[in-house]
């Protein structure tokens, strides 16, 4: 069902609703479809589980019960090195090319869905974070924390985006 929710059209009017502050959703779902495009298998599962987990968290007392669905769909994301850069996905040009840039951008949209695959809004988001957020620049996992980091700054401005804070 979240494939078919998320290739929806969005009516105009969607883009432009506002959520009530007590919106429950029914079960939130993370659509990473257009970083799969650009081959990025391994690590667009990564990114998903990691949004996952934060959203999980984030919006833990907003899930459960008859609601829409929320379904987040990863559109670009660019873990740039301190020096150089190199993008990961459609991260809109950000950090693509010679542009050295110590910013990790998540970009993506957030559709809340009702049960018959109705859009009932859509709301764009850019996430921008430090690129020091994963400590180290040397350490092998310091890219993993900063996925994981950007993943909760992401799922909390989200909350606040839709108005559920």
């Amino acid at each position: 069902i979240a494939a078919a929710l998320v290739t929806a059209a969005v009516p105009a009017s969607a883009q432009d609703a506002a959520l009530p502050p007590t919106t429950r959703f029914s079960a939130i779902r993370v659509d990473v479809r257009p970083l799969l495009a650009t081959g990025l298998n391994g690590y667009a599962e990564g990114v998903r589980a990691e949004l996952q987990a934060a959203l999980a968290k984030t919006f833990a007392d907003r899930v459960g019960g008859p609601g829409p669905v929320l379904v987040v769909r990863v559109t670009g994301l660019s873990i740039n090195p301190y020096a150089g850069s190199e993008t990961r996905g459609g991260g809109g040009g950000r950090g693509s090319g010679g542009n050295a840039t110590n910013t990790d951008y998540l970009e993506g949209e957030a559709l809340v869905v009702d049960r018959t695959g109705t859009v009932l809004l859509r709301h764009p988001q850019l996430s921008a974070t430090n690129a020091s957020s994963g400590g180290a620049w040397y350490d092998p996992a310091s890219e993993g924390r900063r996925v994981a980091y950007i993943a909760g700054h992401y799922a909390a401005w989200l909350k606040r985006g839709l108005g559920l804070e």
